[in-house]
């Protein structure tokens, strides 16, 4: 297991020159989730001396109605240099690849203008696996954040089909290391980083607690509460490979949430096959039911976000904030269905399926419990620096063999 720099195998004739000049190094921001899982490495690449940060900004974190996270990326002192509109309209099976394809062509055209060093990926949405494609087929090196972890869903098949994609590989802890050497890459290309957006958490975790007020900050829709009487978080996506129960799904959750009549800051689901049903049922939900006791957004930046995360009762839903960073943090999570399944979590977690009964007892046992301590098994706040020194010095490749 490496946890420095390989000297084994020596860079491609093609990079052999570029080893001590600047390194370009370009990496796409796709989606809310993407930059919070990304943010400091791309800090660190910013002020790095020898690094050149090429953004790209993608998908839908350019949509309005996802919150238009290039806003807050600009507002973060990011410039980007190009954008890509790939999203297919319908949120569907099918739209999800077409999606797929056409962030293939147009992701491909920006990196053959770029002509970055290496290309980094985060984590195993269909964006993810567009751009490991595009950079393999430009001979264009790529690196991979978060490969080697075991969840539902399409993104375990995009996930490990990215990693097989990828000649460098930053993952979150040993067993994920494990799993990607398994899986027959070579040992000396593979680090324990630590997962970005703990890093993110950690430093949350090290400020004052703030009077950070998210109905004067953000306006969103919904009832106007005292969040310092206490409040949940829901975050609950689509689940592609149960594609047809995403609006059951969620209905349980909603009449959940009903029930607790529990102060509650409810975000809008990412951009899957499967969203269009999740908003639908919301909104449904809320001209036929009284709930004057929850507020809807569509986003924040990742650091209010983890602000009113650190406050939290509980979260609920299925995103993995609630075995990333609420593990870190320490925040009671009720994690709901198979999108997190076989994730490495901690004790700050309790997994059901899609049953109203159980998740109002599974949030009141939490409410009961209340915070739980600090988990690093994602990280220690520090992985943003670890990848990017790594981005300097790692020797560069683009050929690699099976290692068994």
């Amino acid at each position: 297991m490496a946890d420095g720099i390989s000297s084994a195998e020596s860079p491609s004739s093609d990079y052999d020159s570029e080893l001590f000049a600047m390194r370009k190094i370009c990496v796409l921001i796709t989606a809310r989730p993407s930059y919070a899982r990304i943010k400091t490495v791309l800090r660190a690449i910013q002020k790095h001396p020898e690094l050149q940060l090429q953004l790209v900004v993608a998908a839908s974190a350019l949509l309005d109605r996802y919150g238009k996270v290039i806003e807050v990326i600009r507002a973060d002192g990011f410039e980007s240099d190009a954008v890509v509109q790939m999203v297919v309209e319908g949120e569907d099976l099918v739209t999800t690849a077409k999606s797929t394809g056409l962030g293939l062509i147009e992701i491909a055209s920006v990196l053959e203008r770029l002509r970055p060093d290496i290309v980094v990926s985060v984590a195993d949405r269909y964006e993810t696996i567009a751009t490991a494609i595009a950079a393999s087929y430009l001979n264009i090196p790529l690196a991979h954040v978060q490969g080697g972890e075991v969840t539902g869903s399409i993104d375990e098949k995009v996930r490990h089909a990215v990693t097989k994609l990828s000649d460098l590989h930053f993952v979150s802890n040993q067993g994920a290391a494990d799993r990607v050497i398994r899986m027959g890459e070579d040992p000396d290309r593979v680090f324990v980083t630590g997962c970005p957006s703990v890093d993110l958490a950690a430093s949350i975790m090290d400020e004052e607690p703030s009077s950070f007020d998210p109905f004067a900050s953000y306006a969103g829709v919904g009832s106007i509460f005292d969040p310092t009487d206490g409040y949940l978080i829901v975050m609950q996506h689509s689940v592609t490979t149960e594609y047809d129960d995403s609006l059951s799904q969620i209905t349980e959750t909603l009449l959940a949430v009903e029930a607790l009549k529990y102060p509650t800051f409810w975000f809008w689901p990412n951009v899957d096959a499967g969203s269009d049903s999740i908003s639908k049922a919301i909104r449904i939900f809320r001209e036929t039911h009284e709930i004057p006791f929850i507020h809807f957004f569509k986003n924040m930046t990742p650091e209010d976000f983890l602000r009113l995360l650190r406050g939290a009762g509980c979260l609920i839903g299925n995103s993995s904030v609630g075995i990333r960073e609420a593990s870190y943090m320490g925040v009671p999570t009720v994690n709901i269905g198979k999108r997190q399944a076989g994730r490495d979590r901690g004790p700050n977690v309790i997994d059901l399926a899609h049953s109203s009964t159980d998740i109002i007892r599974a949030v009141n046992e939490q409410l009961d419990n209340g915070a739980h301590s600090c988990s690093e098994m994602y990280g220690d706040g520090l992985a943003g620096i670890r990848i990017a020194e790594l981005l300097v010095t790692v020797p560069l490749s683009f050929e690699k063999r099976i290692t068994y």
